[in-house]
């Protein structure tokens, strides 16, 4: 079975990775390289796991996790749906078994707030993973008197938690935001459907979204 250790040193996938972000840095973005989907590799991973799913359907979702920003190297624009289908050729040319691979194009092709939803428990785990990641370290420009809104958020944040609780049934996003760099509000006027989202992936997986900022629960 492929397994993450092999998407991980597979050299088509590397560029693919490196090329995205080539892409990303000419446009402004910030990252979504090796620090992103190593994060929200191991989250994805971690939610299966920690609800109790069986150890393929964790690697998996590792691996979606792992490959489901690949599509920005096509365009930002539907790199969704791009890298879903990347990724499920590189995936076949692996010898990936059908129904897994379809899986993986399945939960990347829906990880998006414009265009997808959870459509799967891989999915629902991947968008909670992605949407989770707000940290100043994904902020590539250092001058703060060139920041846009999302550098500005982002790099707000100084310390971000995501905590899974199976026995409250939850997941939980803790933020810690600099107030004096970006308001709060700031966030959810740039934030608000990645945190839909994820209100409706924890709901796919029968359990709860609960987002606090500054120590206030605010969902």
């Amino acid at each position: 079975m492929v397994t993450l250790q092999d998407i991980k040193v597979n050299p088509e996938v590397q560029q693919l990775i490196y090329s995205s972000q080539d892409e990303l840095n000419a446009l402004g973005y910030t990252e979504h390289s090796f620090r992103h989907i190593g994060i929200v590799s191991k989250r994805a991973g971690d939610v299966l796991e920690v609800l109790g799913y069986d150890s393929r359907r964790v690697e998996l979702a590792r691996i979606a996790g792992y490959l489901h920003d690949i599509g920005n190297c096509v365009n930002r624009t539907d790199h969704a749906h791009s890298g879903a289908i990347l990724a499920y050729q590189i995936l076949k040319d692996m010898g990936m078994d059908v129904k897994e691979r379809t899986e993986i194009m399945m939960a990347i092709g829906n990880h998006d707030e414009k265009t997808g939803t959870a459509v799967s428990d891989i999915s629902a785990a991947l968008i909670l993973a992605d949407k989770s990641d707000v940290h100043r370290d994904r902020v590539i420009n250092t001058n703060l008197a060139t920041f846009d809104k999302h550098d500005k958020v982002n790099y707000a944040v100084t310390n971000s938690n995501f905590i899974i609780s199976k026995e409250n049934r939850k997941v939980i996003l803790d933020l810690i935001i600099d107030t004096d760099i970006s308001p709060v509000l700031n966030y959810f006027e740039i934030f608000m459907d990645r945190t839909m989202m994820s209100k409706h992936a924890a709901k796919f997986l029968n359990i709860w979204f609960e987002l606090i900022i500054n120590d206030t629960k605010l969902l």
